[in-house]
């Protein structure tokens, strides 16, 4: 079986443990899309792995992890978290970069900072670490990519076409200082030695190796609600962290896909900017922040917190193409006495009802949730691993949630560690 694991919420989800317990049994993990502004943490045996790009399949030690073509890749991240594995005693000879990724190079983290730090209104919230830059000029046909470091005629070729135009916009739009041709060819060279040991130039061969009689996970990163179509646009990421854009980003076409699995919070959280219709901003978003531990891997930011959105939820089932669902997080709740669930939107303007998600993102301030309230079940759930033990709040808790998002819950987490997992049967 293919999988694809997705973040349901806006990221954040959990989504490094699943797909960390499901690489177990994979082959072939590929990273899809997304940069280095993603933040996923595994713990295992106690010890706690926090990764940025490479894929968390890579704790296991004989498998391949690929970063596809969708990614981008700030060198210096990257050099520093292969570094953080190879000092834990990781193995990481499995890890291969495809030579179409995109390379953020040093003005894209400038524009970002700048971009952000300037902004007056539309604030993004972004991680400043290049990404969308590093997307405008792929999509812009002026981006480098992570072959162009090992040919010295591309290489040329590039720098005669792409630096006057950046250093025009770096000096007359953004006020930043230009960069001469020798100081990019000797951060190219730099940059060329840091992938070298990964770079897979006959990832063709190995796509067709591992596509009959082997098992493929693909991992996405941030989540539906961040993707730059379907998400809460403006304020998104840069790629598609939907389950079909792991058909773009990794090198296969989507028949290759057997399984979306959604990861998903029982609650909702997000960082940054935007949106955020069940937002807590009161005691009870602050004990599920700090009982959840919510705070960004990547920028250390304290999370939004909120109760669980099923009109979000249903929208990501739709457009992410999610065919079951891993909640995690489900045992922040073990001291409520009372859940909400959000199950539709209302309009304070005029009182109209959304069943379904109202994509422009212009009118969320005018709206509130309409929620329906579940008994919590006042107990410690971290130490038990079969569905049939949990308490009857719990499962009833899940059934509403299948009930309203129409797709099973075929994974429950009750803990941050490895074995504190549930598979439910579905």
């Amino acid at each position: 079986m293919n999988k694809v694991v997705i973040g349901a919420q806006w990221g954040d989800e959990g989504k490094a443990k699943i797909t960390d317990l499901l690489a177990e049994n994979s082959d072939l993990i590929i990273r899809y899309q997304g940069g280095c502004n993603a933040g996923h943490t595994v713990v295992v045996d106690n010890k706690t792995y926090k990764f940025h790009l490479i894929p968390s399949g890579i704790l296991y030690g004989n498998k391949t992890c690929f970063l596809g073509a969708g990614t981008v890749i700030l060198p210096e991240s990257f050099e520093a978290e292969v570094k953080g594995l190879i000092s834990d005693g990781i193995d990481v000879s499995g890890l291969k970069i495809s030579p179409l990724a995109s390379v953020t190079m040093p003005y894209h983290t400038e524009i970002d900072g700048y971009s952000e730090n300037n902004a007056k209104k539309g604030k993004i919230g972004t991680t400043k670490k290049g990404i969308g830059p590093t997307y405008t000029d792929k999509s812009g046909r002026i981006g480098f990519k992570a072959q162009d470091l090992y040919s010295d005629e591309a290489l040329e070729e590039k720098l005669d076409v792409i630096l006057p135009i950046k250093n025009k916009v770096l000096k007359e739009v953004y006020g930043l200082k230009p960069y001469s041709k020798e100081e990019i060819r000797e951060l190219c060279k730099k940059y060329a030695e840091i992938f070298r040991p990964y770079i897979c130039f006959d990832w063709q061969e190995m796509l067709n190796k591992f596509k009959n009689g082997h098992n493929i996970l693909f991992e996405g990163a941030q989540g539906v609600m961040l993707d730059v179509d379907y998400g809460t646009y403006p304020y998104v990421t840069s790629s598609n962290p939907i389950g079909g854009g792991a058909a773009t980003g990794s090198g296969y076409g989507p028949t290759v896909i057997d399984e979306v699995i959604g990861v998903a919070k029982a609650y909702v959280t997000r960082v940054g900017e935007g949106p955020f219709v069940t937002e807590l901003n009161d005691e009870t978003g602050n004990k599920i922040r700090d009982i959840g531990h919510e705070y960004g891997v990547t920028t250390g930011r304290p999370r939004r917190c909120g109760w669980f959105d099923a009109v979000t939820m249903k929208y990501a089932v739709l457009t992410g193409g999610i065919t079951s669902i891993a909640l995690t997080k489900i045992d922040v709740f073990d001291d409520f006495d009372e859940i909400k669930i959000c199950t539709a939107y209302r309009d304070k303007r005029n009182g109209e009802i959304y069943n379904s998600y109202p994509t422009d993102v212009f009118i969320h301030k005018y709206l509130e949730p309409v929620y329906e309230t579940h008994n919590g079940w006042k107990t410690d759930i971290t130490g038990i691993r079969n569905y049939d033990d949990l308490p009857q709040n719990v499962k009833s808790y899940l059934s509403r949630l299948e009930e309203l998002l129409e797709v099973p819950i075929s994974i429950v987490s009750v803990g941050p560690d490895r074995e504190q997992t549930i598979f439910k049967c579905c």
